[in-house]
């Protein structure tokens, strides 16, 4: 049993340890997809940012188109304009040389990084010129930057409940606001830098990406769950199977230690009364003869009883054993088996048999013989001195009904239970294994029929067999 214990708890071990291995990944899992998830958000902002920019200079070439332009007129009185150059030094750094229209020379580093690609390097630093001059004539639309920004994000497979954009400074005040946003919390927001000099920035706000991740794990989770529930279902099953099979294996060892006990004690007892008759001379002795033939004869049928209550357990449990119903004459069938019960001789044994002629049922004759004897042996067994058993019965049911000791009425829903035995005190006279009545309500079932079982103690009991489950 100790080394049972240690196999469950470590196999439980086991499950916990796997269990949190794969708590701890999908958490990992979770998170690398929600770092790539922010990346593409951060992306569709970029694009989006672009896209806002290209709708915002056709505003402004519309509006180029209504004013009069003076620079064709004024072209030739035009003061000279700054010009730019670029050339690497001996690092090979990119060095900007502009020269302002008063003849004024400003050197300034490239701010290009060889970790990105030059070409987004150039978009990112063009859009940052292009809102370092637009922004202070063409005003935001944030209808405009909601719309592309959601087109963004659905390329992207990201569909967002709620989504607005703000612009903010770098200490997060509102420079232009959003009619859509109230200041809700639990959003998710991103931030997108779109003028670092004067430190202005695209806030986006949406419904938080967990939704949106978790719809991506979808798959993994239910899979890994049902496997778990699968596995820890299994492993539960097996555990109280197992369970069951050591008690039944405790109980099934304890009856064999009780039954050898039992076996010993008739036949010691035989054996003895055998040798007396056999080594001592009895023939002027009938009464000590008598005796000992008399101690041999009762041991020997308590021994038959007892191989009896065990050979009808073992074909009991045999699911594939078959009946063989035959039409029995019922009074003919229980005297006779009254008729042998009579003789037992060490009670006062009277059986009154109370059933109409010519009354017959169907059943197998050997199991309902082995229920009657049961069922006559307990009302013998569990009487006084004197019995009184009277068996009535008709074509719908059968009573044996005794004169006894009575059962206490809290352990009548036990009676046909496997290795029950109502308990009697201190009382060493009535010996048993609660197998009888098991075996009685066993056969009983398998024929179709039912039993009951009413009680008074110090009065006695009747047990009736219903030839008919569907009778009351």
């Amino acid at each position: 049993m100790k080394r049972f214990k240690t196999i469950s708890t470590t196999f439980i071990v086991v499950i916990a340890v796997i269990f949190s291995c794969n708590v701890y990944y999908l958490i990992s899992l979770y998170n690398s997809i929600r770092t790539d998830v922010e990346r593409d958000v951060m992306t569709a902002l970029a694009d989006a940012d672009i896209d806002d920019l290209m709708y915002r200079a056709g505003r402004a070439q519309a509006l180029a188109s209504n004013v009069q332009m003076q620079e064709d007129i004024e072209e030739y009185n035009a003061p000279r304009k700054a010009e730019a150059s670029t050339y690497k030094d001996e690092n090979g750094q990119l060095i900007s040389v502009r020269t302002e229209a008063d003849g004024t020379v400003i050197e300034e580093r490239a701010m290009l990084s060889e970790n990105s690609s030059y070409s987004n390097q150039m978009v990112d630093a063009m859009s940052r010129q292009f809102h370092a001059i637009m922004d202070r004539y063409i005003p935001y639309d944030m209808e405009v930057m909601d719309s592309v920004l959601y087109k963004r994000l659905s390329n992207r497979f990201i569909y967002p409940d709620f989504l607005c954009v703000e612009v903010v400074n770098s200490n997060d005040s509102v420079i232009c606001g959003n009619p859509k946003f109230n200041g809700e919390s639990g959003l998710d927001s991103f931030s997108f830098n779109i003028n670092p000099d004067e430190g202005i920035y695209y806030k986006a706000y949406m419904t938080p990406l967990t939704r949106h991740i978790l719809s991506q794990m979808f798959g993994i989770i239910i899979t890994v769950f049902l496997l778990m529930v699968a596995f820890s279902l299994a492993f539960w099953y097996l555990f109280r199977t197992v369970s069951r099979l050591r008690t039944i294996e405790e109980m099934k060892d304890d009856f064999v230690s009780n039954m050898t006990h039992e076996l010993k004690t008739p036949i010691a007892i035989a054996y003895s009364a055998n040798d007396a008759l056999l080594n001592y001379d009895t023939t002027n002795d009938p009464d000590k003869k008598t005796k000992y033939l008399t101690i041999a004869n009762k041991q020997l049928k308590r021994l038959g009883e007892l191989v009896e209550n065990i050979l009808a357990m073992s074909m009991e449990r045999r699911k594939a054993m078959k009946l063989r119903p035959e039409d029995i004459p019922l009074r003919e069938f229980i005297e006779e088996i009254a008729a042998a019960q009579r003789m037992r001789g060490d009670k006062d044994i009277t059986i009154n048999v109370n059933i109409p002629e010519n009354t017959t049922i169907e059943a197998d004759m050997a199991h309902l013989a082995n229920v009657l004897n049961n069922l006559i042996d307990n009302a013998i067994k569990y009487s006084r001195d004197s019995v009184e058993i009277t068996i009535t019965g008709d074509s719908h049911d059968l009573s044996v009904r005794d004169n006894g000791i009575g059962i206490p009425s809290k352990s009548i829903p036990y009676l046909f239970n496997k290795f029950y035995r109502v308990p009697h005190g201190n009382r060493q006279d009535v010996r048993g294994y609660g197998i009888g009545l098991y075996y009685v309500k066993s056969i009983l079932d398998k024929m179709g029929w039912d039993i009951e079982a009413k009680s008074t103690e110090g009065e006695g009991s009747v047990f009736t067999i219903k030839f008919s489950k569907d009778e009351q």
